[in-house]
């Protein structure tokens, strides 16, 4: 008996063994198998026609907001700044990508000037009202006018996190707003590494 239970016990450990250590978590929310955020047909800042796809070997960062937003969105397109930052020449091997919540105002030309200012390899992606509203949706992202929704000087309330995809176009992680650069940029390592 006490044979059999040490015969038990060494196989045990030797399956332990052999799978070898466990990785550790990712920082940010893994999402990965999520059957939502698959992808999008939007036109970017050059006026080119994007869709999740063409951005294939890098990983992707997208995130949903609006180009007058006060705080939220001009925090993370910077924190993101300091990601590609960080990265260094592997920051090549990454995408930034910004999403307007707002296309009666966030023209072409706006996000033009205004999304490269963070980092000029971001891009920023526009729809009409029904595009945005259907990609939104896909993305589970929430938005709405408030304020004085009778003019143009209105503000968005909006979902503020972060999807970020690997290299082979899979949806793999969540962030949510006020996550840290290096939190960030370890994460992004990992997925340009192939985990």
């Amino acid at each position: 008996m006490l044979k059999r239970f040490v015969l038990l016990l060494s196989a045990l450990v030797l399956t332990a063994c052999s799978q070898g250590p466990s990785k550790a978590p990712f920082n940010g929310t893994d999402i990965t198998g999520a059957d939502y955020a698959r992808g999008f047909a939007l036109t970017d800042h050059t006026g080119q026609k994007r869709a999740l796809a063409d951005y294939r070997g890098k990983a992707v960062a997208v995130f949903f907001g609006y180009t007058q937003c006060p705080d939220v969105c001009p925090t993370t397109l910077s924190t993101m700044a300091e990601v590609m930052r960080q990265l260094g020449p592997d920051a090549d091997r990454m995408q930034v990508l910004f999403v307007t919540v707002d296309p009666e105002r966030d023209t072409q030309a706006l996000l033009a000037e205004y999304v490269p200012l963070f980092d000029p390899r971001f891009v920023g992606l526009y729809g009409d009202l029904e595009t945005t509203a259907a990609v939104a949706k896909d993305f589970r992202v929430f938005y709405r006018k408030a304020g004085d929704t009778s003019g143009s000087t209105y503000t968005v309330d909006h979902s503020a996190g972060t999807y970020a995809y690997d290299p082979q176009g899979r949806l793999r992680l969540y962030y949510k707003h006020g996550e840290q650069a290096d939190r960030i940029t370890a994460d992004m390592r990992r997925l340009l590494a192939g985990e």
